[in-house]
């Protein structure tokens, strides 16, 4: 069981159902669940004009009593009634519940035994919030579900796809927030749980990019000190730990550098950024169909794709799953990787 995924469906009201049956469709690995409301994930294999008998399964541990060319939905119980009824491609509370719920219950599952990780199809936060749940996002949620004992495990998120990997020290608040929360020590943590990932991908010296936050890295203190007061000192002290971190260097060139492409073998592994857009538009300008969002520092696998809800497309078809796909197959290397 420790091999099994568990899929959430997302926002009902957007793509997530329809990329979620469409990547499982091709991927056809039978170690693949799907977490969601049944009649809503019906719908959307209506939508992609899939003709798939559909398992109706009472937990995740029954994934291994469906036959094959079957789609396992696990039915977590406590999900709003009438899911088919909220509107497709708009904001519903409904559907911000739903969605909670089934990542709460998914954790659960995982926390019993029954997978060894989650592959998130995309949420609204506008729907969470309307359903009365706080948390900003996927990260922060799967960061408390995570908690033992009172204490959360300290998460970063990765953005990833072949050519560029990006993990941020702040994710989902402002940008007055994240300079705020920049320090040496939120600086060294990152550079701690991004070293342990790299590792844990099969890399065994990690060379990781720091970006600065402010234009040219500060220019030496000329356009601002976070660099000087806290930045450098915790690249030297995870240099000191035998990490291999280097910079701070220019955000606005330091992504180039890293990136790796044919006929131009990236300088870096992993760039670190300060803040949630330096460090994710050079990543989804390179095609969000081949990005993948990883949580690192759970104790359990966390992917999802490098998108959103697209409620301008819901319920069309027409929906591209290869970012889902893409997170399904990084799931499954960090799961082999972890058992190997």
């Amino acid at each position: 069981m420790k091999q099994n995924l568990l899929i959430t469906m997302g926002d009902c009201c957007g793509i997530g159902p329809e990329v979620a049956v469409a990547a499982w469709q091709a991927q056809a690995d039978a170690r693949l669940c799907l977490v969601g409301d049944v009649d809503v994930l019906r719908r959307a294999l209506g939508w992609r004009g899939l003709q798939l008998p559909v398992a109706k399964l009472a937990s995740a541990a029954e994934l291994a009593e469906v036959p094959p060319g079957c789609l396992p939905v696990w039915q977590p119980s406590g999900l709003p009634a009438g899911l088919l009824d909220c509107p497709v491609g708009q904001i519903d509370a409904r559907a911000g519940a739903a969605a909670a719920a089934c990542i709460e219950a998914a954790v659960e599952a995982i926390q019993a035994g029954h997978a060894g990780g989650l592959v998130t199809a995309p949420i609204h936060k506008e729907a969470l919030h309307a359903a009365g749940v706080q948390f900003p996002g996927h990260t922060e949620m799967l960061q408390s579900l995570a908690a033992q004992g009172g204490s959360m495990p300290p998460v970063r998120m990765m953005l990833a796809n072949d050519e560029l990997r990006t993990v941020l020290v702040t994710i989902h608040c402002s940008l007055r927030e994240a300079i705020d929360a920049i320090s040496c020590e939120s600086v060294l943590q990152t550079l701690r749980i991004s070293h342990q990932a790299m590792q844990r991908f099969g890399i065994t010296a990690p060379r990781i990019a720091v970006a600065g936050l402010n234009p040219h890295a500060g220019e030496g203190g000329l356009f601002g000190n976070e660099e000087i007061l806290h930045i450098a000192p915790a690249i030297a002290a995870a240099r000191a730990e035998g990490i291999n971190a280097s910079g701070p260097f220019a955000p606005d060139t330091v992504f180039m550098r890293a990136r790796n492409s044919a006929g131009h073998p990236g300088e870096f592994d992993l760039v670190v950024a300060m803040t949630h857009d330096h460090g994710l538009i050079p990543v989804k300008y390179l095609g969000v169909e081949q990005g993948v969002n990883v949580t690192l520092g759970l104790p359990f696998v966390r992917t999802s794709p490098d998108h959103g809800t697209a409620f301008d497309i819901a319920g069309s078809g027409l929906a591209d799953a290869s970012s889902m796909q893409a997170a399904i197959r990084m799931a499954r290397l960090l799961l082999e990787s972890a058992a190997g």
